[in-house]
């Protein structure tokens, strides 16, 4: 890129959130932001806003202004498209007021609640929803109890389903009491119903399911229907997990 044309580095930075232009340029002066897999060291660099695939301290940084990455807390009834043609409630209305073309990453069944990723993103998306990239989701599940110990090895060894093998990366009991009983499945299988399924297979249908995170995105406490911006590091460690 020629000196005249593009944007200075460090107002990219400060008009991207990361900091100041004063502290951008520090950044800069200590080899910690790279451009395009180039680590960048002088102030007068400049950049297209629109291509130029910028990281801070090895972290992905969102210049591009016309990207939206959105966290919706689906109640359950809820059907995950953008519109229906039955009239029944869907996701599309939640974002109606956004001008943006905006789509849902991945699914979740009418009857699951719980996070969903809305972007018009359409790379990330892609590599979110690719099982090679193994991005780890986190469920927690309802289910008859008590819950015997070899539940979980038998989950983590891996069971066979109709449509083939799956297995958990990781499954705890958050509680267990009386007849019921709370479990945390983590799995970055993506096929229909699966948590549901898996959970049936060992004699533990589900009576309430919420996925509470997706990588190191975590519903936390935000509220049933409603919808937040992820907040920069967040989109960073999405930007990760799959390795752009």
């Amino acid at each position: 890129m020629r000196s005249d044309e593009g944007v200075r580095l460090q107002k990219v930075l400060a008009q991207a959130g990361v900091a100041s232009r004063r502290a951008a340029e520090e950044l800069i002066a200590e080899g910690r932001v790279s451009v395009n897999g180039e680590v960048v060291n002088e102030f007068g660099r400049r950049v297209d806003p629109d291509t130029a695939v910028i990281h801070v301290d090895g972290m992905r940084v969102v210049v591009r202004t016309d990207l939206v990455y959105l966290a919706l807390n689906k109640p359950r009834g809820v059907h995950t498209t953008m519109s229906d043609d039955r009239g029944r409630p869907c996701v599309g209305d939640y974002v109606r007021d956004h001008k943006e073309r905006l789509f849902h990453v991945g699914r979740l069944d009418a009857d699951t609640e719980g996070l969903l990723l809305l972007t018009n993103d359409g790379d990330l998306a892609h590599r979110l929803m690719h099982p090679s990239f193994v991005v780890l989701k986190t469920y927690l599940a309802e289910v008859n109890g008590p819950i015997p110990r070899t539940i979980g090895r038998r989950l983590r060894d891996g069971i066979e389903l109709e449509d083939g093998p799956v297995r958990v990366d990781a499954f705890r009991v958050v509680d267990s009491s009386g007849g019921r009983a709370l479990v945390e499945v983590v799995l970055h299988e993506g096929r229909n119903h699966i948590v549901r399924r898996m959970l049936a297979e060992v004699g533990h249908p589900v009576r309430k399911l919420v996925r509470t995170q997706i990588a190191d995105v975590r519903l936390g406490s935000q509220r049933s229907g409603s919808l937040r911006g992820l907040n920069r590091p967040e989109i960073g460690s999405l930007f990760a997990a799959v390795d752009l």
